[in-house]
């Protein structure tokens, strides 16, 4: 029999706060227990009987339909009936988990039963943030590890509930979040990976940008920011967990531990830090559909606000210039990385309170007027290809179907970004600037290029920055739309 943490009954909660404190002692003793058993089997010792930790969970039994009238598109189920979910972290996540656990008291009126669930906690989901106890060990004494720990299980952390095809077996709960603990965990270390720092630090509104030139303007914003003693903004995040605090802010434990990376991660993330973390995350994903894919699954488990695509397009129609902005408002799907999980036939609707920020931040950002706003800015279908040469295919086929879409631009990520925050009820955008017109001969040159690069970026990224600023002054609750809830929609948001 394995060797697990002595049992905590479960027990009923009708105080969020109180239900939140029993999550975290149960969660908290569970990784204890694996952490201990860890260091004995990096000491040499073995166990006579494997070692198990298990996540905590939270229930909720209701009987009827009736519950407190909401404005809110979540913290409610649909109707009578068992639903539940296992949870991780409460130390990253108990602000979230505790709105969500107030919401459910509020609308049903009934206790929330917290316990110790029945899924195993796999070893590697245990570790401190900076221990890398595997790399001391020996291949053999690897190799015996899943003999006496649970290792991460692919068929607990897959994504069925989010993508609406999750089956519920007989007498099995129904779900109350999108995300299974271990699909959270599994988000939380491949973060770290590609984008090279915490994800305790990503904010809750994220701009993607396909360009390292953004990154660079946002770098010097950042640093700007750090050096006044009014910003709203308390540190600036770079890969490395590099910190730089506000001036006038004391350092705190840990900032010392961070160091730039010998070479960039993948995917790396900056982030512009508020203390109530609605600040701003920037990612850059680098060219392709795939990357985007990969980024918005993981920073999904956040449940960030909103993320918007700032980015670099192909102008389709001839009235276009180059540094025109293109304001999507639909989508061609060729990037194909999601035709499993979203079928093609699902719409991507345009989010009404994410185009009027992106609009009126265009607006503020130029100072021009309506009339004048209708010169550089487009509203229209973006299509995203996952062929970057796109053009050289045989017969024109691909300029035929985007003529027929009525497309005005094209990328390779902003459909993924979009539909991805779709699928994970993340509210989207797509602002982006007129870089070329391979159908009309005007082409990137290294040294118009570059010359574009310099004038544009500065702009477009303030316009990215302020578009945040409104959608933050105008309520994060309102973004999280009924557009984005399906018929039976989990409680958690």
């Amino acid at each position: 029999m394995p060797h697990t943490p002595p049992f905590t009954a479960p027990t009923r909660h009708t105080d969020p706060q109180a239900a939140l404190a029993q999550v975290q002692h149960i969660y908290q003793q569970q990784i204890e227990h694996l952490r201990a058993a860890m260091q004995r089997f990096v000491a040499g010792h073995d166990t006579p009987e494997p070692a198990r930790a298990f996540y905590p969970f939270v229930r909720l039994h209701t009987t009827t339909v009736a519950r407190a009238d909401s404005k809110l598109a979540y913290g409610f189920v649909e109707g009578p009936g068992r639903f539940e979910t296992t949870l991780t972290r409460p130390d990253l996540f108990g602000d979230y988990y505790l709105e969500q656990f107030r919401l459910l008291l509020k609308n049903h009126g009934v206790a929330l039963e917290v316990g110790t669930s029945t899924h195993p906690i796999p070893i590697h989901f245990s570790f401190a943030e900076n221990d890398h106890i595997e790399g001391t060990l020996s291949p053999e004494r690897r190799l015996l590890m899943r003999d006496v720990f649970d290792l991460p299980d692919l068929a607990a952390m897959d994504d069925g509930i989010a993508n609406g095809t999750h089956q519920q077996r007989p007498g099995e709960a129904q779900p109350l979040s999108l995300f299974t603990a271990p699909r959270v965990d599994y988000s939380l270390h491949r973060l770290r990976h590609y984008t090279g720092t915490l994800p305790e630090w990503v904010q809750n509104f994220v701009l993607f940008t396909n360009y390292q030139f953004y990154i660079d303007e946002f770098v010097r914003l950042g640093h700007a920011e750090m050096a006044k003693p009014d910003s709203e903004y308390i540190a600036f995040i770079e890969p490395g967990n590099v910190v730089t605090r506000r001036v006038g802010l004391p350092p705190q434990d840990g900032d010392e531990r961070g160091a730039p990376p010998p070479r960039l991660p993948q995917m790396p993330a900056y982030h512009l830090v508020r203390a109530d973390r609605s600040g701003i995350t920037m990612v850059n994903i680098g060219v392709g559909p795939a990357n985007a894919k990969t980024i918005t699954d993981h920073i999904a488990v956040l449940r960030p606000h909103a993320w918007l695509m700032l980015g670099h397009c192909a102008g389709l129609r001839n009235s276009q210039q180059l540094g025109d902005y293109v304001l999507a408002h639909a989508y061609v799907r060729e990037d194909h990385v999601l035709d499993e999980d979203l079928p093609l036939w699902v719409p991507i609707p345009a989010l009404a309170e994410i185009q009027v920020a992106l609009e009126q931040a265009v607006a503020d950002v130029t100072q021009m007027g309506r009339d004048e706003l209708k010169r550089i800015m487009r509203t229209g279908t973006v299509a995203s290809t996952d062929n970057r040469n796109w053009e050289l295919l045989p017969d024109n086929t691909p300029q035929r179907r985007f003529s027929q879409s009525r497309a005005v631009a094209l990328d390779m990520e902003s459909a993924t970004i979009s539909a991805n925050g779709f699928r994970f009820r993340v509210p989207y955008g797509t602002l982006l600037c007129v870089s070329d017109k391979p159908l009309h001969g005007e082409i990137k040159l290294p040294g118009m290029a570059n010359h574009f690069y310099r004038e544009r970026v500065d702009q477009h990224l303030r316009i990215g920055m302020r578009a945040i600023d409104i959608l933050r002054q105008g309520g994060v609750q309102r973004l999280h739309s009924r557009k984005l809830r399906s018929f039976a929609e989990v409680a958690f948001q």
